[in-house]
């Protein structure tokens, strides 16, 4: 099976990708660059994680570079802040689904952990997945946040992942912990969604 990873700086995205490439599966690591609303640390770190995996496995997991910022100021001016994050993440799966068509994948996967945050809840969950058809493989779902710090241990991607840097300044101050598909959609009236999604696959860099 070929799988598109979304890949951030933290702990979960790196050790569900090894879980993937653990049971034999072809990845293509997908990050979204958030700056200027965080540093350059995400990025370092990811292409640290994917270092590390590619000479574990030997597989040379693409690495494509997507400009986010840039989204983020969009949603930021046009829609309410409360449900950004879901927002975001519909944005994020937008543009994965993208590189999967390119690349001819069948699944899209993320490091997703139910209820850790505000956007992996189950309500936000299903309004920020509904922007895509592809399936999504979410290896960690049953997993908690202790098991899969112990996970990251013994893999080596820890020490990378807690390293210094800066959090994502986008988050709203109260994030909607649930959201209504209903209301996420009447959100985006207000964008113009391909034009945003082909921007950001038009400045897409691949590593």
């Amino acid at each position: 099976m070929r799988g598109v990873m979304l890949m951030s700086g933290g702990i979960d995205s790196p050790v569900a990708l090894y879980l993937m490439l653990r049971q034999g599966h072809e990845m293509i690591a997908v990050h979204m660059d958030n700056r200027p609303f965080t540093d350059e640390s995400p990025m370092g770190k990811v292409t640290d994680h994917i270092q590390l995996l590619r000479e574990r496995f030997q597989q040379k997991i693409p690495l494509y570079v997507l400009p986010h910022g840039p989204t983020q100021i969009t949603l930021m001016r046009s829609t309410d802040r409360h449900v950004g994050c879901v927002l975001c993440r519909r944005f994020m799966w937008r543009s994965a689904e993208r590189i999967a068509e390119r690349e001819g994948a069948q699944v899209l996967v993320t490091g997703e952990a139910l209820g850790q945050v505000a956007s992996q809840t189950l309500s936000n969950m299903r309004s920020a997945t509904s922007a895509v058809g592809l399936p999504i493989v979410r290896p960690l779902i049953g997993y908690d946040k202790h098991e899969i710090e112990e996970l990251a241990r013994s893999i080596g991607t820890y020490g990378i992942s807690i390293r210094p840097g800066l959090c994502c300044q986008a988050v709203p101050d109260r994030p909607a912990t649930r959201s209504s598909l209903v209301q996420i959609q009447a959100e985006e009236t207000a964008l113009d969604v391909n034009q945003i999604v082909d921007d950001v696959i038009r400045h897409a860099q691949v590593l």
